[in-house]
């Protein structure tokens, strides 16, 4: 099968695709949230609460529409999620709260995912299938691989594995290597591999870096099913997602999807974690389209956004009265068989 690529432009018709009101004020809820917690998260950054900081500001008209299509249990029969570390949209159409970011953010030792050792956005959740997020670029690739081979091997499952990176870091061997382990012939795995391409590597911009003129199309070579999308459009997001997943389930092969997406905030905390101009806010964007079709109010955006901030303003205050991790805890989680492993003799 060969691969098809597709360019498709923004819905101006704003018909929003035949999606029902209800999936689109989720999306723009889940899209709010997602939002607000971020730039609670930056805030924190700035206010010397925490080391470091790095998210997905600009893509959440793509995050949402995966988390809120992903197949959401634990074990085989469910979709696994290998992400990278701008996934807060994805998670909290998942149903993440915000409590559980800020504690990782602030690195308490409630923190669930990480026991408050380790990034912002660096989560761990199993009883959703979501792998732990690696700081490494796009190691998450190849060990995509192993959950989807472990689906192909389950009967009677059309779960999937679904993995998500950055365009830089397709540089990386492992991006190419999950490529060939994903579609090699009659043992094809069904995994949606997609790329949010956001035109930078840090400071790097994509044109500089790149001889193909999409990502996308290395793919190609591969015969893998692959469009390109503009993720800006949670519409264009939700259909494309869709079709393709719908397709893995039901034929057991790999599908992938680049993701054109807004960076509106730096790359991280490491370059100011600043405001960058002339990007579309995809929030924004949505908010204005949705308004304009009726299906929202001016007053009551206003209070969904308000809301959220004090959901973020909650999450923070109670995230301060929380302790940080100790060392006495430091091989928790790391042996099976934690109280009795006699890790104090190496």
């Amino acid at each position: 099968m060969m691969m098809s690529i597709q360019k498709k432009s923004t819905h101006g018709s704003d018909n929003f695709s035949g999606l029902a009101k209800s999936i689109l004020m989720d999306m723009y809820k889940y899209m709010v949230k997602s939002r607000v917690l971020e730039e609670r998260l930056i805030k924190i950054y700035r206010a010397g609460e925490s080391f470091f900081w790095i998210g997905g500001p600009g893509e959440e008209a793509w995050g949402v529409p995966l988390g809120m299509l992903a197949k959401k249990g634990q074990g085989p029969k469910y979709d696994y999620l290998h992400l990278h570390y701008r996934c807060s949209p994805t998670l909290v159409a998942m149903g993440l709260d915000m409590l559980s970011s800020v504690r990782l953010m602030m690195n308490r030792s409630t923190d669930r995912s990480t026991g408050g050792r380790n990034f912002s956005n660096h989560f761990c959740i199993p009883e959703w299938n979501i792998a732990p997020v690696t700081s490494p670029l796009e190691v998450q690739y190849p060990i995509a691989c192993g959950t989807a081979h472990v689906q192909k091997r389950t009967k009677g499952s059309q779960a999937i594995t679904i993995v998500t990176g950055g365009d830089a870091g397709t540089a990386e061997g492992d991006f190419a290597s999950s490529l060939i382990l994903a579609s090699r012939k009659n043992q094809e795995l069904p995994m949606l591999i997609t790329v949010q391409n956001n035109k930078w590597g840090i400071s790097t911009h994509y044109e500089g870096q790149h001889g193909e003129t999409f990502i996308a199309d290395r793919a190609k070579a591969f015969n893998i099913k692959s469009q390109v999308i503009n993720a800006n459009d949670p519409v264009e997001s939700y259909i494309a997602i869709q079709e393709s997943m719908d397709y893995i389930r039901k034929t057991g092969k790999p599908a992938f999807i680049e993701a054109m997406v807004s960076r509106l905030y730096g790359h991280s905390s490491a370059s100011g974690a600043n405001p960058i101009a002339d990007e579309i806010d995809p929030v924004k964007e949505f908010e204005r389209r949705l308004i304009k079709a009726d299906l929202l109010s001016l007053s009551d955006a206003k209070n969904i956004w308000e809301e959220y901030e004090r959901e973020g303003i909650k999450a923070a205050e109670q995230a301060r009265t929380e302790p940080v991790p100790q060392a006495e805890s430091i091989w928790d989680h790391t042996y099976a068989d934690n109280e009795n492993a006699d890790w104090r003799k190496f």
